[in-house]
């Protein structure tokens, strides 16, 4: 198997709110819509869709509640500190919880992290001591 991911599925609870948020809040066009699932334009990344949670959870066998952090973060590399900013503001006007604000990290780094309105987590960052960071942007 390789490190490649062929797509993401998000199982939200509502699917026009989540619709709504990355939309009109983040700005992400929708390529496909079926009803039960929504899948954006990727740009020539790896397609972000959504499935209704309990729907998702039920093809891949698994129980839809959960709660806490489930281990997955999922990452936004851009090019600048304003970026960041701007992002994570662009995020919070649209109904994200900002975990943590833009601000200089451990490891020498900007980012900052938020959820979106089902507590998917989503990492913004940018480096400039890197050449060949994997940029969403």
């Amino acid at each position: 198997m390789k490190a490649h991911v062929s797509s993401i599925l998000l199982g939200v609870r509502d699917m026009d709110r989540a619709k709504q948020f990355y939309t009109e809040g983040l700005g992400w066009k929708i390529k496909n819509d079926y009803g039960i699932s929504v899948f954006f334009e990727s740009d020539g990344a790896s397609p972000v869709g959504f499935y209704g949670r309990e729907g998702l959870a039920g093809q891949v066998g698994t129980d839809p509640e959960g709660s806490g952090f489930s281990g997955l973060v999922l990452t936004y590399v851009v090019r600048s500190e304003a970026r960041v900013e701007e992002i994570m503001a662009e995020a919070e006007k649209a109904g994200a919880t900002i975990l943590k604000p833009a601000g200089a990290l451990p490891w020498g780094g900007y980012g900052g992290t938020f959820a979106d309105p089902d507590g998917y987590v989503w990492s913004l960052g940018y480096s400039a001591q890197g050449t060949d960071q994997p940029y969403a942007e």
